[in-house]
């Protein structure tokens, strides 16, 4: 599979023995004859009392160790990481490089703008391009994350509705299939969270939304396609809800890959519109970040997006504090202008061609549904027979029932046989669930090969599940137990034990 390594990797203080310096030093004679002897350099008080401990180890043995231990980690450039509603696509090398060139990475934000036109152009153009895509009028680049882009959106339809005297609009809407950021966003926004439930057909239940909504609806927090990989087909009928009762309309944009270049939230009716370049526009996600996590809106709702934003006076470029109802700054600076320059690099490389982003990735999710169809235990919820988007939601209920084995113990199985394993247990709305998002990076080989590994995993399953419930053994640390790793006791600092590294308890990390 995608991972080879040795998992028995020891740590660097117990490959160092005395005599196995990494440095070799000259003759200290010279250093003495020119500063005075090391014991009068340094003042008493600080001098340690005894050698620090500093491995023993020469320089070709910490490169071999070192090197081991990045091929025991896991990342898009070894094989696919299919976190559904993550979007962990591959990150192109040529925005790597020129994102990290010294003309760009040596700026220092306090510089006097006419010293910065470069970099203030490049995110001029990215607020352009983004509010093309999205269908809104204007972008700002400012918010440093995702839930930062959708903390920015509430508080932006939070002082909407005050500055209209209409503070009583306390409540915003939220499909049961949102993401789980969704609701913590809106509450620490200061609104109270109205859940809808799912249809059958994998939608909004339209019948539930217009009995929530009234006076004192704010809005409604979605993403189109939903966390099921499923396009809201009457999205311009619950816009036109929406509203109707005065209302605003947020678009999550994490699930941007699936309608890219071919539809556009504003186009749908949405009023706002966070994206994620580290999902959507290939800057890297999680550990390899930061995100960027922009903020779109139209029509009044400009006026209320954070400042500043780059603006264009015809001769030189600048950043631009004049919104008059802005909800004012929401990071240091401009935000994390990295990230944001390797999407602008990333949109250029593909310029008119963007569509077949989205029209690959979707190709590929559905491409391995084709392939799991009809394998034993394995189910999709929602939406029978339909088409999916970006990604999809996969359900080992019938599986546990059948052998015992749960869908984090598949997932653990997968991490063994070399695989990474995709989101579990989100959408909570869905049992024992896979969630499943391929992107356009992966070839048809990489897919295949991911639903071979399912299907030996659920055979293995039927035929002997003690066997899965070991997993994973091919791994640096082995299965951990859960119920001791929720225990508070584990929170406390002088914790040591973790799990077990090779059968032995892991006690000296």
């Amino acid at each position: 599979m995608w991972r080879q390594a040795n998992w028995d990797e020891k740590p660097i203080f117990k490959l160092s023995s005395y005599g196995k310096p990494t440095f070799l030093f000259s003759d200290t004679a010279e250093f003495e004859k020119e500063v005075g002897s090391a014991d009068n350099l340094i003042p008493k008080v600080i001098a340690r009392s005894e050698a620090p401990k500093i491995p023993n180890i020469s320089e070709v043995e910490v490169i071999r160790h070192f090197t081991r231990l990045s091929q025991m980690s896991y990342g898009v450039d070894l094989g696919p990481v299919p976190l559904g509603s993550c979007t962990m696509k591959y990150n192109p090398k040529v925005c790597e490089e020129l994102a990290n060139d010294e003309g760009i990475t040596d700026l220092h934000p306090y510089q006097d703008e006419s010293t910065v036109q470069g970099i203030l152009e490049i995110l001029y153009l990215l607020q352009k391009w983004l509010a093309e895509i999205t269908g809104m009028d204007e972008c700002c680049l400012q918010p440093p994350a995702g839930a930062s882009g959708e903390f920015t959106g509430a508080l932006m339809i939070r002082k909407y509705h005050l500055d209209r005297g209409e503070g009583f609009r306390n409540e915003m809407i939220i499909p049961d299939n949102a993401h789980g950021s969704n609701p913590a966003s809106a509450a620490m926004a200061g609104f109270k969270v109205v859940r809808i439930p799912t249809s059958n057909s994998g939608e909004v239940d339209l019948d539930a939304l217009k009995a929530v909504l009234g006076d004192r609806t704010a809005g409604i927090m979605l993403t189109n396609p939903n966390t099921l990989g499923i396009f809201e087909s009457r999205i311009v009928e619950i816009a036109s809800e929406v509203h109707k009762v005065g209302g605003i309309l947020y678009y999550d944009g994490a699930n941007l890959n699936g309608i890219l270049g071919i539809a556009r939230p504003g186009d749908m009716g949405f009023d706002l519109v966070h994206l994620n370049v580290h999902k959507t526009f290939s800057a890297p996600h999680g550990g390899g970040g930061p995100g960027a996590g922009v903020i779109c809106a139209k029509g009044e709702l400009t006026d209320y997006l954070p400042v500043p934003n780059v603006g264009f006076d015809g001769t030189k470029y600048f950043l631009n504090y004049s919104k008059r109802k802005s909800i004012g700054k929401i990071s240091q600076f401009y935000g994390n202008v990295i990230p944001l320059v390797k999407a602008f690099i990333y949109l250029l490389s593909l310029g008119p061609n963007i569509r077949e982003v989205c029209e690959v990735a979707v190709l590929n999710t559905n491409y391995f549904i084709k392939l799991i169809d009809g394998v034993r235990g394995v189910s999709i919820p929602y939406g029978k027979g339909r088409f999916r988007k970006h990604e999809v939601v996969i359900s080992f209920e019938d599986l546990l029932k059948d052998t015992g084995i749960n869908a984090e113990e598949v997932a653990k199985a997968l991490i063994d046989k070399g695989v990474y394993a995709p989101t579990i247990y989100f959408p909570l709305i869905v049992n024992e669930a896979h969630m499943i998002e391929f992107t356009e990076s992966e070839t048809m080989e990489n897919i295949e090969l991911y639903a071979k590994v399912y299907r030996e995993i659920v055979e293995e399953a039927y035929k002997d599940p003690a066997k899965l419930r070991n997993c994973p053994e091919n791994t640096s640390i082995t299965r951990l137990d859960l119920g001791l790793a929720n225990h508070p006791l584990t929170r406390s600092p002088d914790f040591k034990f973790l799990g077990r590294l090779k059968g032995a308890v892991r006690s000296d990390i």
